[in-house]
């Protein structure tokens, strides 16, 4: 030990008090460092062999280990070689002990996983400031692992939370389901049948019918925005107040007479803006076609607010696109909704699609559009009811290839043609 080595003052003790596990076959060698390192506060392990060093190592993980290069039997490299293969969770700094230093015997080391060399003869100086990077990479490997681990239980958290989230939407979206379901009805001349076929997850349309009294009969089509749990939530209501339930629709009323009427198109859709803006204050809105039919004259008063366009389609096969577009429920309090008639006469019908429908893309990114529509159409103008909607479905499903983003939502009013003699 030179006298500089002697003079070094006892260094403070690592805050992990480590444990540094010496292996050399030279038993003064191990002495001389084990009581540099016993003086600057590490707890110290001694082995004489490679294969000592690995039984101690199995039992007891030292945070660090300096070995010997050359030693009988397996050496030093051997040995740092099949601790790196050891997986044990945490990590073990290795410093070889030699008296080579040539460009190739570092390779080698560091091949095998050393992470430093003290060339022999150790002073003592140099062991502290070696042992001194060792700590450094340590402490930021223990943080590192402990960042790690809780990691893994936020994830873990996550995880549950979303299968517990997907569970709820599974369910969200039966319910939905059980909510806007198709139907089919005929009132008088009029055959009126809903479309909805979702895309795979909660979405935003719906599309119905009510009655209203003996001759009249509202009719709407809906699409919220968004595919989460706000529109789902929205769905529903709007569902509910929608619904052939005369108590909490509210376009229903009773006249003084003790009659029922409903509020006017215009004026249905003006209270739903109200109510969205003013009461509900929520970040979405949505489009909507709102119709009243009547179902002895035939006449249709409907609102369109920013729903793709409805089209007629007569008796004859001639298609004619309706509507001037308007605001959606939900942007301004100063949105001006218009009402416009429409007269359906035997044989014509009305198709009002959601943007599902218009929307939809071919593989090539092509959507199919009001031209595509037009053209299912007519090829299907013989074709009635849920038969026309199937058939639809079907073109629609073979043009997106199967692969629809939205959902697919659709009314259509067909009065029947007049029957013979």
């Amino acid at each position: 030990m030179s006298q500089a080595d002697r003079n070094l003052p006892n260094s403070p003790a690592p805050p992990s008090a480590r444990l540094v596990l010496l292996v050399s076959d030279s038993r003064a060698q191990r002495r001389m460092i084990a009581i540099q390192l016993d003086r600057a506060g590490y707890h110290v392990k001694e082995a004489g062999s490679a294969d000592e060093a690995m039984g101690f190592f199995l039992r007891e993980q030292p945070d660090i280990v300096i070995s010997d290069w050359i030693m009988p039997g397996r050496s030093g490299l051997d040995l740092c070689r099949d601790l790196r293969a050891i997986n044990t969770g945490q990590y073990s700094y290795f410093m070889l002990l030699t008296s080579k230093y040539s460009k190739d015997d570092i390779a080698q080391g560091f091949g095998a996983g050393a992470d430093e060399f003290l060339i022999k003869p150790v002073s003592g100086a140099e062991l502290l400031a070696r042992l001194g990077v060792a700590e450094r990479i340590l402490k930021m490997e223990q943080q590192l692992r402990k960042s790690n681990a809780e990691l893994q239980r936020v994830i873990g958290r996550l995880s549950d939370a979303q299968a517990a989230m997907d569970r709820d939407l599974k369910e969200a979206r039966a319910l939905q389901q059980r909510l806007i379901r198709e139907k089919s009805e005929q009132y008088g001349d009029f055959q009126l049948s809903s479309l909805m076929r979702p895309a795979g997850h909660i979405g935003g349309d719906m599309v119905g019918f009510f009655p209203i009294n003996d001759r009249r009969v509202g009719i709407f089509a809906a699409d919220v925005s968004g595919h989460g749990i706000t529109s789902a939530l929205l769905t529903a209501r709007l569902a509910a107040q929608l619904s052939d339930t005369t108590d909490q629709n509210i376009a229903l009323r009773i006249t003084d007479l003790g009659l029922f009427d409903a509020l006017p198109p215009r004026e249905l859709v003006k209270a739903l803006n109200t109510q969205l803006l003013n009461e509900l204050r929520i970040d979405a809105y949505f489009t909507m076609i709102y119709g009243e039919l009547d179902c002895l004259s035939g006449r249709l008063r409907l609102v369109q607010a920013g729903h793709p366009h409805p089209f007629v389609q007569r008796a004859d096969g001639r298609l004619e696109k309706i509507g001037n577009g308007g605001l959606p429920v939900g942007i301004s309090d100063h949105a001006a909704f218009e009402q416009i008639t429409i007269d359906l006469g035997p044989g014509d019908r009305i198709f009002i699609a959601s943007d599902g429908i218009t929307e939809c893309e071919c593989p090539g990114g092509q959507p199919l559009g009001d031209e595509g529509l037009c053209a299912i159409l007519q090829t299907n103008a013989t074709l009635r009811g849920n038969t026309f909607l199937e058939s639809l479905s079907w073109s629609v499903q073979t043009y997106t290839s199967g692969n629809r983003i939205d959902d697919m939502s659709a009314v259509l009013i067909e009065r029947l043609p007049a029957q013979p003699g």
